[in-house]
């Protein structure tokens, strides 16, 4: 969520940053403007109102010393009191009004994100690897994942509907690699604390990371009376391991990796990448969050990008980091970098990590500060989160850039270890 005060106080600077979105705010702006001045009114007379509350106590008690009738200030008490309530009832309905409207407006772009509307306008910074060159025409996961015995989408199909795989044999076994794999790297070399947290999560939770009110088309909701939801990313749950608290800003950073199942709906996505994995109900994703300072957060976001670079250069998955124009980027995010990896049957680089720097746009929602040198007043951390990596197109980009003439993957030698020494998935014998 934007802050307030700041939304206030600077007016036209939201509604241009809200608009480098493509986003007209205008009117919501003036009615956070309207509510901002009855707040405004509100406030004072309430406090005034109260303070005479107060002091009508000792006016009482002269009244009586003094041998004076008392009944007036009864009776005004009694009236002022009941002004104070309708008062405080018209607040709350105005900090209401002015919530919902401050949960709809995305956060503010950065100063560095470049301008744009959409996905040809996002900015490539670096490329690293060059895309192998077969002398056959290389296969799509689709076909090569059937062939090996390891990917069988007809029996998803028949067990979950659409948009599901099982693994199956080598297929399983090498996503299993690849989440040890990740983890290892990201806790051993790169200094993250690894954390399992609960695959269900409750309104609240989502709240804190933007995706309620806003986007409940996207998640998957438990029936019944439970107030529970089927998480979408890791980010979720762990940005909120510290919901309701202040931290000591002496342990910043504080860097997270999980690895989970998530859940999204994939809504407004039909038709869009219908074929393999590339867009599932399920997939596995290992998820890298920082807490951090706000000094600090945009060198933190290069050392998490970073990160998640480091797993397809020891992969060997030539790949490119672009980062997203306004118009691209996520309901949270003030900059985010995607990590795209090349995959040979598409010609062309697809998403495999999206690493953000939210700012303190979720930690407000989430109520998330920290004490500076662990005392004084307390402040809203930033938070960052990125994939490191989707587990399940690392597998579709290694199979299809390891694939060979024969149908067979090779295993980069990075991940043998976690494979047992294997070397190869083999074709299957005519």
């Amino acid at each position: 969520m934007l802050d307030p005060t700041f939304v206030r106080d600077n007016i036209e600077a939201v509604r241009e940053g809200l608009a480098q979105r493509g986003l007209d705010v205008t009117t919501e702006l003036q009615q956070l403007a309207t509510f901002e001045a009855q707040r405004r009114r509100l406030i004072p007379q309430i406090e005034g109102l109260k303070r005479e509350q107060n002091a009508s106590g000792d006016q009482v008690a002269r009244a009586k010393r003094q041998g004076q009738e008392v009944k007036h200030l009864y009776e005004e008490s009694k009236a002022r009191t009941q002004k104070i309530k309708q008062m405080e009832i018209e607040l709350e309905a105005v900090e209401r009004q002015r919530t919902i409207i401050l949960e709809t407006l995305p956060n503010l772009p950065h100063a560095s994100v470049p301008a744009g509307k959409g996905a040809a306008d996002n900015v490539v910074v670096r490329t690293w690897g060059e895309p192998k060159a077969f002398d056959f025409e290389p296969k799509a996961h689709w076909d090569l994942g059937p062939q090996l015995g390891i990917i069988d989408f007809e029996r998803a199909t028949k067990i979950s509907g659409s948009r599901f795989a099982v693994l199956m044999g080598a297929g399983a076994q090498l996503e299993r690699a690849l989440i040890n794999f990740m983890l290892s790297l990201h806790t051993n070399e790169h200094g993250y604390t690894e954390v399992q947290p609960p695959f269900l999560v409750s309104s609240t939770t989502l709240y804190g990371t933007g995706q309620l009110p806003k986007f409940e088309q996207d998640l998957f909701k438990i029936a019944g009376d439970w107030d529970l939801y089927l998480i979408p990313t890791a980010e979720v749950p762990v940005t909120n391991l510290y919901r309701g608290e202040i931290i000591d800003g002496r342990l910043l950073p504080l860097k997270y990796a999980a690895y989970t199942p998530c859940f999204r709906s994939e809504a407004g996505s039909y038709g869009a990448d219908v074929r393999g994995l590339i867009r599932q109900h399920q997939f596995d994703k290992v998820e890298l969050v920082k807490f951090t300072t706000p000094e600090t957060s945009y060198e933190e976001l290069e050392g998490l990008t970073a990160n998640a670079e480091r797993v397809l250069q020891l992969l060997g998955l030539p790949y490119r980091t672009v980062v997203l124009c306004p118009g691209d980027m996520g309901f949270a995010a003030a900059k985010t970098y995607d990590i795209e990896v090349w995959l040979p049957s598409q010609k062309s680089f697809r998403e495999i990590s999206s690493c953000s720097n939210c700012e303190g746009f979720q930690a407000r929602r989430a109520n998330i500060k920290f004490r500076p040198e662990g005392t004084g007043k307390a402040e809203h951390v930033h938070t960052l989160n990125g994939s490191g990596l989707a587990v399940g197109r690392t597998l579709i980009a290694l199979l299809e850039n390891y694939q060979q003439r024969d149908g067979s993957i090779v295993i980069p030698e990075a991940l043998r270890p976690f494979m047992g020494g294997r070397e190869a998935i083999e074709a299957k014998k005519a």
